[in-house]
């Protein structure tokens, strides 16, 4: 099936909007780390006849970086959440709603029609999904009265990495959950792949994805119609399979038994991601050498690997302060940074945001105070002295992570 199309036939019109004309619909952007979800969200802003969208950004650091790519202005409400969403608990997400309706009744902000959640990349669907769906099935507990009655679960879109999604699926659970809750399946990338790849089809990869959720629709990010993504329609859990409505029942009663001690819906990061997921952060206020910090993503990729899973940031750089660079990186492959024409807020700092797998920070850290901050002898001497320490380091790490996810199975 060629890429040039959308690869489903075109979604419904007719949805829950009929059904709850007094409710705002509420939709989860999912996909995993680097697949494009903030593209996708500015390309959707940028049509004005959304611009009554209120948008909800989770990310899984600690230093908020997202919203600084997302479309800003009348268009859009932004609300910023660092910690990962289903680790630290669904009522984030309900005092998040209650808030913006809270700002939108009261004229501090515009009034908006939808919302959507842009989940971390590392976000799990279920306990949200649960948190937007309460009360609507036999088998959970009753939501909130008032977030029953303001909004509901419309629809949940993920993104599929064509280049990196079946590395992504294969190690990481999330990548798997992401896709099973979808009720839309969006594809990114095909454009680099058949660049890469002339042959390139994608109707053996849908055929994979069908063993994962069988329902949901497909599209191309090329030709997918974006406002037919975001138009509500109805979302039931049963018509995802048998696992995800499993999983939405283990999770109301690991929330009901954190009720009993901490707050509901919340769970250790380390066991819902596994113990190798470390998320930290760089920070410095002055510019930086735009052949330096080159140099340090690419001795950093070649060290880390797949086992950098992400890395995402804005940086101001000597030659161009008041301009600041874009840089993503999703494990092996480094894009091409973007210049902003100028700095979207107040803070001129340069942020980096490290998400890896099995990684010491420390080592990381170390290495960009040699390769940035270390005058050029210095860090030819590091070089020198500490490179094998530093990779060996990475591979203790991941030695360590493999022995652990053998044992495990």
């Amino acid at each position: 099936m060629s890429t040039s199309a959308a690869t489903d036939q075109p979604a419904t019109k007719t949805g829950p909007d009929m059904l709850f004309p007094d409710r705002i619909p509420v939709f989860l952007l999912s996909g995993f780390l680097g697949s494009g979800k903030s593209t996708l969200l500015n390309a959707f802003l940028n049509d004005p006849a959304v611009r009554d969208t209120a948008i909800i950004i989770n990310e899984f650091g600690d230093v908020p970086v997202d919203h600084l790519l997302v479309r800003q202005g009348e268009t859009a409400i932004q609300q910023v959440s660092t910690g990962c969403l289903c680790c630290v608990g669904t009522t984030n997400l309900q005092q998040t709603l209650s808030d913006l309706k809270t700002a939108a009744d009261s004229g501090r902000t515009h009034g908006f029609s939808r919302v959507i959640v842009e989940m971390s990349g590392l976000g799990d669907p279920a306990p949200l999904v649960n948190a937007l769906t309460s009360g609507t099935r036999p088998d959970s507990p009753l939501q909130d009265a008032d977030q029953r009655a303001v909004f509901y679960l419309a629809g949940v879109v993920t993104l599929f990495d064509v280049v990196a999604g079946v590395n992504s699926v294969e190690h990481h659970f999330e990548a798997v959950k992401q896709i099973a809750f979808a009720d839309r399946i969006v594809l990114t990338k095909t454009d680099l792949a058949q660049d890469s790849n002339p042959s390139f089809d994608s109707f053996t990869l849908i055929q994979d994805l069908r063993t994962l959720n069988a329902g949901a629709e497909v599209f191309d990010r090329c030709t997918a119609d974006l406002a037919t993504l975001f138009a509500p329609r109805p979302y039931a859990t049963v018509e995802r399979g048998e696992d995800v409505v499993g999983w939405l029942a283990l999770e109301s009663a690991l929330a009901q038994d954190s009720g009993h001690g901490a707050m509901p819906g919340t769970v250790n990061p380390a066991a819902r991601h596994g113990t190798g997921i470390r998320t930290f952060s760089l920070v410095r206020d002055f510019p930086l050498s735009g052949d330096r910090l080159q140099r340090f993503l690419t001795l950093l990729q070649g060290s880390a690997g797949q086992r950098l899973l992400r890395v995402k940031g804005i940086v101001a750089t000597a030659d161009a302060p008041n301009e600041p660079m874009i840089i993503h990186a999703v494990q092996h492959v480094l894009s091409a940074p973007v210049r902003l024409p100028a700095w979207p807020d107040a803070d001129r700092r340069t942020r980096l945001v490290f998400i890896t797998d099995g990684i010491d920070p420390e080592p990381v850290k170390e290495l960009f105070s040699a390769v940035i901050d270390s005058e050029p002898s210095s860090f030819t001497k590091f070089l020198k002295s500490a490179a094998g320490d530093f990779v060996a380091a990475f591979s203790q790490a991941f030695s360590t992570l493999s022995r652990l996810s053998r044992r495990s199975k």
